[in-house]
């Protein structure tokens, strides 16, 4: 996949910043390799990744992911103990079939689980395992197993949840031919570890959708009936993407497999204008009532609004150094969420935009034109960077007028925040200053929390 070398300008006819072209190492990265797939697995309840990879692969994986990305802790298998067969030269010269079979083969006798996910790491991609092979052994056998590719050198961490999501979708759900139940939908939306506020952001989701009169296969996070839910998505009336790109090949492909029509979001909603928005799109394409629609949005506005009306008086009357201007940087979701919410709800003004995720080159229009029309008459050019030379380059080279700048950003932008005297919140990977067990920002009450952090976090570093 070709990278689009970023070009920034300075206000003011100051030198551009030269072009830099990713193509060679990253200084601190900002997504995993594709075995990082394995916190997809650990998302789901009961479900367990089996990892044919080399030793330290899955433990860093689950340390970076799961650990030092705001200490979100483990799945049903616990933080960092993924069964693996720790390949070593001898696998790499007489092959790891043998190893892989033994290890499934205790997995199975020794731990408990609704589904195992065999991922396959770098050396046996490279050296040629037939992991399938070795899988349907099992799966002829009647164990619930199913393999997905994810070599670290295919992609990144949003590459290999495709992998495994549509890996689990034909070869655990299975072949259907029955009719479609009106009223479910299946949610495909943040990648989950990945995104620190995953868990949080799925409750309230599936609390507006069920609120509106739909059932949701939640599919990830406490909120899911776990793999039920599965079995259960060729049944869903439609799937709902909601991401400006991750999801859309899995939506895709349920489109072909089942011939299930999907519904794109993509830009997750934060805060009253843009939830009520997208509410009635969701109730208006499942056809349900409008008036249970807009009895439910009501209900929900006048508490939101309610909390707005008395933070307002805070918000017009503190006048010691509150931010203007933000930047942004994360994946292509989480930026557009909360610029949209900076931008519409608490009239900031985007200084400076970064996606960092690696947005394939097809979907890097459509993003872009989404922050072209963050609102009516406010718009900002993206620029997609993944080196952290690249991405600050781009912050420092704005200007944030004479009020301090907020960042909405990672722990590699925190001496950045210092450097420009602003203010740091951590949204995105890695989020090593922040423990997050259930906070999330969608919604009507993600949002209020939003604004508490911010805000917070503005007053207590002018004091």
């Amino acid at each position: 996949m070709a990278i689009t070398p970023l070009k920034v300008s300075r206000p003011g006819g100051a030198p551009a910043i030269p072009d830099v072209a990713e193509e060679g190492p990253i200084e601190q990265v900002r997504y995993a390799c594709a075995l990082g797939a394995m916190q997809t697995v650990a998302a789901i309840p009961r479900a367990i990744a089996i990892t044919h990879c080399g030793p330290g692969c899955a433990d860093k994986q689950c340390g970076a992911l799961a650990f030092n990305n705001a200490y979100q802790g483990g799945g049903w298998g616990g933080l960092g103990v993924a069964p693996s067969t720790n390949a070593t030269q001898r696998e790499v010269i007489f092959g790891g079939e043998d190893r892989l079979r033994e290890l499934i083969t205790h997995t199975l006798e020794l731990m408990e689980a609704d589904l195992f996910v065999v991922l396959t790491g770098c050396i046996p991609d490279l050296i040629g395992d037939d992991v399938p092979a070795v899988v349907k052994e099992f799966q002829a056998r009647g164990a619930p197993l199913v393999h997905a590719g994810t070599g670290g050198f295919r992609g990144n961490n949003y590459f290999g949840h495709e992998v495994v999501t549509r890996a689990i979708i034909d070869q655990f759900a299975g072949p259907y031919g029955g009719p479609r139940e009106a009223g479910l939908v299946n949610l495909w939306s943040a990648l989950p570890y990945q995104d620190p506020f995953w868990r949080g952001d799925l409750v309230e989701l599936k609390r507006l959708l069920e609120g509106i009169g739909l059932r949701v296969n939640v599919l990830f996070g406490a909120g899911s009936a776990g793999v039920s839910e599965w079995r259960a998505i060729p049944r869903a009336q439609f799937n709902l993407v909601l991401s400006p790109w991750l999801g859309l090949a899995t939506a895709q492909h349920l489109q072909e497999t089942y011939g299930q029509p999907f519904l794109h979001e993509p830009v997750p909603p934060i805060g009253g204008r843009q939830t009520s928005g997208f509410l009635r799109r969701v109730a208006a394409y499942a056809g349900l009532p409008e008036a249970q629609t807009a009895a439910f949005i009501e209900a929900e506005e006048c508490d939101y609004y309610g909390y707005i009306e008395a933070f307002s008086e805070f918000y017009s009357q503190y006048r010691w150094g509150l931010p203007a201007r933000f930047a942004a940087v994360g994946d292509a979701a989480t930026t557009l969420a909360l610029s949209s919410f900076a931008v519409r709800q608490l009239g900031l003004m985007p200084a400076c935009v970064v996606v960092t995720d690696n947005t394939p080159a097809e979907h890097r229009d459509a993003v872009r034109a989404a922050f072209l029309a963050l609102d009516h008459d406010v718009s900002i050019e993206p620029h997609f960077a993944e080196d952290s030379y690249a991405v600050h380059a781009a912050i420092r080279a704005v200007d944030f007028g004479r009020k301090p700048p907020l960042i909405f950003g990672t722990t590699w932008e925190r001496d950045l925040a210092k450097e420009l005297r602003g203010f740091i919140l951590e949204v995105g990977f890695p989020a090593s200053y922040e423990v997050v067990l259930s906070r999330g920002y969608a919604g009507y009450r993600g949002a209020l929390g939003l604004i508490e952090r911010i805000y917070t976090t503005a007053i207590s570093r002018s004091a």
